[in-house]
């Protein structure tokens, strides 16, 4: 549901060109995103030990540079084993940029050649999945700051535009553009409604919730 967007508790570390971001700052962000995205949270604690969306985006991190150093079966019988604990299979090939959050999680599948940008949030049950059988870019892009609600499909070597919403069990097969809703099946986009206080929510087309 489109609402007005949450005020961010710090700012999030700036790198230069070519900088990486250590694996202690990294994880700090992975929770502060989780808290920022989850009102039920209660404690960092609780993300730590409880949230299989984290524990899927971290096991991935650690799989993605298996895989991209040629430790391919390894990084994959990871990934797997990853899949039977969280409910969430992400290919070890899949990019995933900062600051990715998966709510409850279960059923998520993000294919091989799928690239997802930073602030990227997504909930239960979504598919980035390929509608090819070639050795090519077959699955899609998603680009910074999206948000796609549970149960939707995104499938094809297509772009979700920055900032884009995709409405819960929408089947999306075209590009989205930056900053807009696509609701529906097929997917159809919409005039991105003005974000609201939760205390109006009830007034957003319930075609959007997410």
């Amino acid at each position: 549901m489109l609402r007005a967007e949450p005020e961010k508790s710090r700012a999030w570390v700036q790198l230069a060109p070519g900088q990486r971001l250590g694996w202690w700052a990294r994880l700090q962000e992975d929770l502060q995103a989780a808290i920022e995205h989850d009102p039920a949270v209660r404690s960092k604690a609780e993300l730590v030990l409880g949230y299989p969306g984290l524990h899927a985006i971290w096991s991935h991190r650690l799989c993605h540079a298996l895989w991209t150093r040629g430790h391919r079966l390894i990084a994959r019988l990871l990934s797997q084993w990853t899949r039977a604990v969280t409910g969430i299979e992400i290919h070890p090939g899949a990019t995933i940029g900062r600051r990715f959050f998966i709510d409850h999680g279960m059923g998520v599948v993000i294919g091989e050649t799928a690239e997802v940008g930073d602030d990227v949030m997504l909930y239960h049950d979504v598919t980035l999945g390929g509608r090819s059988l070639a050795k090519v870019k077959r699955h899609p892009t998603v680009e910074d700051g999206v948000t796609i609600g549970a149960g939707a499909r995104v499938l094809g070597p297509i772009t979700i535009g920055r900032g884009a919403q995709v409405g819960a069990n929408a089947v999306v097969v075209r590009d989205v553009p930056a900053g807009s809703v696509v609701v529906g099946v097929p997917g159809k986009v919409r005039e991105r409604p003005a974000p609201v206080p939760p205390e109006e929510e009830f007034a957003v087309d319930p075609a959007i919730w997410i």
